[in-house]
């Protein structure tokens, strides 16, 4: 079965659907909501005028996610990017900025931002493999196609992120 984009209630389903994942990696990548915004409109003008049609709502959502992963890597590669101020802006990403605010989510939330920071503070080579596995729950191999990577280097990526994480976080049973 094929899924084509023909009609305004599909693609307003699908928005729904992939704006926060598509969000959630470009605000990985570039650290800045008004960046990940950009980055995000783009990923889906670029769906809108692909017209594709897919074999699966999984490919439909690897297509996106590639999409999201292309754009703000370019994003990051441009001049204005790299020549401006940066600052990370924690509270705008998703997960963190609806937090329920009970005693135990508010532990969760707490513990949830300290492990993102300690994400964010890794090299972004690191982090998209972290934040694809983790926050996507992609395969390894879906990893490796989605960033055009050799399944071993994503592989190495995820055992060395994980490394340098245990050591921001200074916890040894981080997993």
């Amino acid at each position: 079965m094929e899924i084509s984009l023909k009609t305004s209630e599909s693609f307003d389903e699908v928005m729904r659907l992939y704006v926060p994942t598509v969000y959630r990696i470009a605000f990985e990548r570039l650290r800045n909501a008004a960046d990940a915004d950009d980055v995000t409109q783009e990923v889906f003008v670029r769906y809108f005028k692909a017209d594709k049609t897919f074999e699966s709502e999984e490919h439909r959502r690897f297509f996106l996610i590639r999409v999201a992963v292309n754009c703000a890597n370019s994003f990051a590669k441009s001049s204005w990017f790299k020549n401006r101020a940066h600052t990370d802006e924690l509270e705008n990403f998703p997960e963190l900025s609806a937090g329920d605010t009970t005693a135990d989510n508010a532990e969760k939330n707490e513990r949830s931002r300290m492990v993102l920071e300690a994400v964010l503070k890794l090299p972004e080579k690191y982090r998209t493999a972290v934040h694809l596995f983790y926050f996507e729950d992609m395969s390894i191999a879906q990893i490796a196609e989605v960033t055009g990577q050799k399944e071993t280097t994503v592989k190495s990526r995820l055992m060395r992120a994980r490394e340098k994480l245990k050591k921001l976080l200074n916890r040894d049973d981080f997993e």
